[in-house]
């Protein structure tokens, strides 16, 4: 007969607040834990939930399509147990769960929105048996850890269990994990005035999953992402559920598009830059219409989301200088953080900041910790190119720093506009202070572990709340 879970729960629990008396976020070394204790702790806190669970996986997105999510289903009065810090693998979850769990089988939410890691979807999902699973995309990212994108694709398509599957009708290795399955919601854009002039060399899923032929593609607009066809065997693109048209990208600070779904049309003002993040909300509101939310909700939610943390997210830096009566010599200046983590998310990034006029300050910062990938040659298929002509300053930072110096010297960027400062602390340091004659943001470009080193930095500057609260 198994242990009571109570004091399981409790033992973890300790563990969450000795982490956080050390200044961590307490966000997977809980759940660590409470698994090595009990390896059914997910299953048996997700029973809990009145409305059951819902699950996020994608390679670009997870955390913003979460957030999305979150906002619309929040409009419902639907209370939420959210892994919102973006702790996605197994420790992760079961810490969101146990910050829920209250005592004689109690949980704090009625409907858990979970973001998971692609290697952990099948095994979480195995676990909570979700209501609906939502798979976004899939694309090249850190290959010493999860290979090539056709494993994931395989994996998904034998081991996730047979709930309702919202995908990506526009990424076409996930959309054929669809076909078969009763029930399945797709969303896509529909906007020939987005489409590219072609594909990138560094784009994924060429092919045909039936039978291998190469794709014709009549529209890309991110990555592999589009309107495809086989020649060979008349596979194609299913036709969207859900879907954008009239997308107005406004640089990194917005994007409008009109967003169609079963239940009527509505005009949306997505608080986000990017085409890739009106795929993040199309994504949400997908799922949303899975679970039978309200248009007026899903467009409510959606306007007002704003930026999760280290994902398009402007901070103000605080003046680095004083006049000697005491005044502010220089008005504080913005950063805005724009997460990279390999080439089509890289892409999407230098695309939406070319929008913006001018010449650019830029913070690039490029690690190999094993969150990141210790395999960076991902940089060299990222089109730097589009954005090396409009770089008025590039400071590299990081433990990869002088590889990504490299890298932007062989863009096209003069020496000359190039610094390296492998410590963070002083290349945010130097990079705020060089300002140019007119006011402009520094935009930081950080990998994902050198996104919450700068995070943590900020913090601890005074200059952003903690990414934990």
């Amino acid at each position: 007969m198994a242990a009571p879970l109570a004091p399981k729960l409790a033992l973890a629990r300790a563990v969450a607040a000795l982490s956080r008396m050390r200044g961590g976020g307490a966000t997977s070394a809980p759940g660590k834990v409470l698994l090595a204790l009990d390896r059914d702790a997910i299953g048996s806190l997700g029973k809990r939930l009145g409305q059951g669970s819902v699950l996020v996986s994608a390679t670009n997105g997870k955390t913003t399509t979460a957030a999305l999510a979150a906002s619309v289903l929040e409009r419902t009065g639907t209370a939420l147990v959210h892994n919102a810090a973006g702790a996605n693998m197994a420790g992760g979850i079961a810490t969101a769960l146990l910050t829920a769990a209250r005592p004689h089988d109690g949980i704090a939410g009625e409907l858990g929105l979970f973001e998971v890691d692609e290697l952990w979807l099948d095994s979480v999902a195995a676990q909570l048996r979700p209501r609906a699973i939502l798979l976004g995309n899939l694309f090249r990212d850190q290959l010493d850890r999860y290979g090539e994108l056709e494993t994931i694709a395989e994996r998904w398509a034998a081991d996730l269990p047979a709930q309702r599957l919202v995908v990506n009708a526009d990424d076409p290795l996930i959309a054929d994990l669809g076909r078969e399955r009763p029930g399945t919601l797709y969303f896509g854009v529909e906007d020939d005035s987005l489409a590219l002039a072609g594909m990138s060399h560094a784009a994924d899923a060429k092919h045909c999953r039936r039978c291998g032929a190469p794709y014709v593609f009549d529209a890309v607009y991110l990555g592999h992402l589009g309107h495809y066809r086989c020649p060979n065997c008349g596979q194609h693109r299913p036709r969207p559920d859900v879907w954008a048209s009239d997308v107005t990208l406004e640089g990194v600070r917005a994007a409008r598009f009109t967003l169609h779904t079963p239940a009527g049309d509505g005009r949306v003002a997505l608080a986000l830059p990017g085409l890739y993040n009106v795929y993040n909300a199309l994504a949400a509101a997908a799922l949303a219409c899975a679970l039978a939310v309200p248009l007026a909700d899903i467009l409510d939610g959606l306007q007002l989301t704003r930026a999760a943390f280290g994902r398009a997210e402007t901070i103000l830096l605080k003046p680095a200088t004083a006049a000697s009566n005491g005044t502010v010599a220089e008005e504080p200046r913005e950063l805005r953080i724009l997460l990279v983590k390999n080439p089509a998310g890289a892409n999407e990034v230098l695309r939406t900041l070319a929008l913006e006029p001018g010449e650019h300050d830029v913070l690039g910062v490029l690690n190999d910790r094993i969150a990141d990938g210790r395999d960076v040659s991902w940089i060299w298929d990222a089109d730097f190119e589009l954005l090396a002509g409009r770089i008025r300053r590039f400071t590299c930072s990081g433990s990869r720093a002088p590889e990504l110096a490299v890298r932007m010297k062989y863009a096209g960027l003069d020496p000359a506009r190039i610094a390296v400062e492998p410590d963070l602390r002083a290349a945010l340091a130097r990079a705020a202070a060089d300002r140019p004659a007119s006011p402009s943001p520094l935009y930081a470009l950080p990998t994902y572990t050198a996104m919450l080193s700068l995070r943590e930095l900020l913090v601890a500057r005074g200059e952003a709340s903690s990414s934990w609260a």
